[in-house]
């Protein structure tokens, strides 16, 4: 739903509550006026009633006005109320009162039908906002190697690494056409999957890749390799770009990424750097993971593609 028609639904809501707000101080302040005006007898309980009426809707208003949209549901509930009162006050009246009764039930049908059209429309609004919107989310690293270029690419493009020191990830496969599968862990029960492609590879330089059409998570990426300053080590710098979608299943990438996805990435490539130079995490007190954790005892022993040093 554009903004154009958002706009529209709220317009439609708030001139509802005004409405209710005009409705509900009639009922207060004139309650006689509207009995007569509804075909119901003037009694001290129908004034009762009616009052009571009037300050619900008072609420009515109240809610509409400067509550979330989607409250204009509580009017339909009370819609409902309204011609079961009115039909319990006038179906044992005179013929004329009986017509005047009938009269206002037609009337509040229509402004029941007016209220359910708004709360659908309030329903697709919120839908369209919250379902089918998307956050786009860039996250960038880098690291410092002790290693020659090739010998970093060369693990990194063998893609079945990845999990050692992306934590978030369960496995990663390949094909030799550049394609690859990636699951990731999540803790919502079902894991997070989607396939990717790599767009550009250039041995011991620069690796990208981006998911393929159709993925549950849309992302791209890149991850180069240049030379350090003293010849020796390798600068390792990391793109991520991720399209966060709507509902559940953007509920799910979140926890992927965490509260901080610039963090996670920092740490990933620590994780990395220490498995390249010493061939395994080293862990303190102060580490994300902590002392002891579920791949501390079953790191896998890192696979270098190449022995370059």
């Amino acid at each position: 739903m554009n903004d154009s028609a958002a706009s529209t639904t709220t317009t439609l809501v708030k001139g509802l509550g005004v409405a209710s707000l005009g409705l509900g101080l009639s009922e207060v302040l004139a309650p006689g006026g509207v009995a007569a005006l509804a075909g119901v007898d003037e009694t001290r309980r129908s004034r009762t009633v009616i009052r009571a009426l009037g300050l619900r809707e008072c609420g009515h208003a109240a809610a509409l006005l400067l509550g979330p949209e989607k409250l204009v549901w509580t009017r339909v509930a009370g819609d409902v109320l309204d011609i079961a009162v009115l039909a319990a006050g006038v179906v044992r009246r005179g013929p004329g009162r009986r017509r005047r009764g009938i009269a206002s039930a037609a009337a509040l049908s229509v402004i029941g039908a007016a209220d359910l059209y708004a709360a659908l429309r309030t329903t697709r609004t919120e839908h369209a906002r919250h379902g089918g919107e998307h956050k786009h989310q860039t996250v960038r690293a880098a690291v410092t190697v002790q290693r020659s270029p090739e010998y970093v690419y060369g693990f990194w493009r063998n893609l079945e690494n990845l999990p050692e020191f992306m934590y978030h990830l369960k496995t990663v496969t390949s094909d030799e056409n550049g394609r690859s599968h990636w699951v990731a862990n999540a803790p919502i029960g079902q894991p997070v999957q989607w396939d990717a492609e790599i767009v550009e590879d250039q041995p011991g330089k620069r690796i990208a890749w981006q998911s393929v059409p159709g993925s549950g998570i849309s992302n791209s990426g890149c991850v180069e390799f240049n030379p350090d300053n003293s010849g020796k080590g390798t600068e390792v710098r990391v793109t991520i770009a991720y399209e966060m979608p709507g509902g559940a299943i953007g509920k799910a990438v979140a926890t992927l990424f965490g509260e901080s996805p610039d963090q996670q990435v920092n740490d990933d490539l620590r994780r990395f750097k220490q498995i390249l130079e010493t061939g395994q995490v080293l862990r303190s007190d102060g580490s994300p993971e902590g002392p002891v954790s579920f791949r501390q005892m079953h790191q896998q022993a890192a696979q270098p593609v190449s022995k370059g040093a």
